[in-house]
């Protein structure tokens, strides 16, 4: 589908709206000052100044309007491809699934895994409401975005609690495969909640080799394999995983807050000192055995804070 981006003045876009009201709906997507529908193309005008034009006419009604070009974004620079699975040049402008995942090295907290759909006519919008990697975005941010991107995207979340975490844990599963588990799962997910959308592909953030993670899936019944890649920083290549990761760190915040409910104690992220000091104190106050429900225990932060608790140094 054709599009062409202006970058227009206020005055513009109101003239824009003027001449298009006959062709407006009643609901505009979030984010926009309006949707027009005129005759083949579908014209939507931003907060930033930028107007995007989609559809077989989408450059004649762009050209009625005599403003120059919106200048296109700078690629992200790629790393050289090094497996059978990597991306193609343009997969920044494709209508993709994306899978991410949060909390893998944080002590306290689950894992989140969610998988999205981005559609090509979507990519502007998504740019409008901030989307972008998850780690550049505050947790105001995250919580912000992420209540849009609710009501804008299909998306599958997967929440792997702590103990059940910590049981598979236990019987050796390592946390490289719980990934693989959740991302297949949430990717069969989303492929059902899509079959009848254009998808053309899957992209992965990659946390292991193609090989390692299609190992880890290698007794699952149903494996997500057709036009799937794999990239490392996938938020940067394309916006369903950059979706992905802040649908995924909004429920991991979420999750927190409830653990912090839960012991009355605020609760940090992450796996430094402090998290020593917090598990140290409900160590003393509930016994070793609490941390079971709200932690990774094997992580090394459980003998520091079996240690302070104790009064021993570590």
């Amino acid at each position: 589908m054709a599009n062409t981006v202006l970058q227009a003045t206020t005055q513009e876009i109101q003239k824009m709206k003027e001449a298009y009201k006959a062709f407006i709906p009643a609901a505009s997507p979030p984010g926009s000052i309006f949707t027009a529908k005129p005759p083949g193309c579908t014209i939507t005008a931003y907060k930033s100044g930028k107007v995007l034009f989609q559809g077989k006419n989408a450059e004649a009604e762009a050209l009625k309007w005599n403003i120059k070009p919106a200048p296109s974004a700078s690629k992200p620079k790629k790393d050289k491809p090094a497996h059978a699975y990597a991306p193609p040049e343009n997969v920044g402008s494709l209508s993709l699934i994306g899978s991410d995942e949060v909390g893998t090295g944080d002590f306290f907290g689950p894992i989140t895994v969610v998988a999205s759909y981005v559609p090509e006519s979507k990519l502007e919008l998504l740019r409008e409401l901030g989307v972008k990697d998850s780690k550049f975005l505050n947790d105001l941010q995250i919580v912000s975005i992420a209540k849009d991107l609710l009501h804008t995207i299909p998306y599958s979340l997967l929440v792997l609690d702590n103990r059940k975490y910590n049981e598979l844990q236990a019987k050796g599963m390592s946390q490289g495969k719980m990934k693989a588990l959740l991302h297949n799962k949430a990717l069969l997910h989303m492929l059902e909640k899509t079959k009848n959308e254009k998808v053309d592909g899957i992209l992965v953030d990659q946390f292991c080799e193609p090989g390692v993670y299609f190992n880890y899936l290698s007794r699952q019944s149903t494996v997500v394999k057709d036009q799937v890649y794999f990239a490392t920083k996938g938020e940067s290549l394309h916006l369903s995983v950059a979706a992905s990761s802040i649908l995924a760190r909004y429920a991991f915040i979420n999750e927190m807050d409830k653990i912090s409910a839960k012991t009355g104690i605020e609760i940090p992220k992450g796996a430094g000192s402090k998290v020593d000091v917090k598990a140290a104190e409900l160590i003393r106050k509930h016994g070793p055995d609490f941390l079971n429900d709200i932690a990774k225990i094997h992580f090394a932060n459980t003998k520091k804070a079996m240690n302070l608790a104790h009064g021993k140094r570590n």
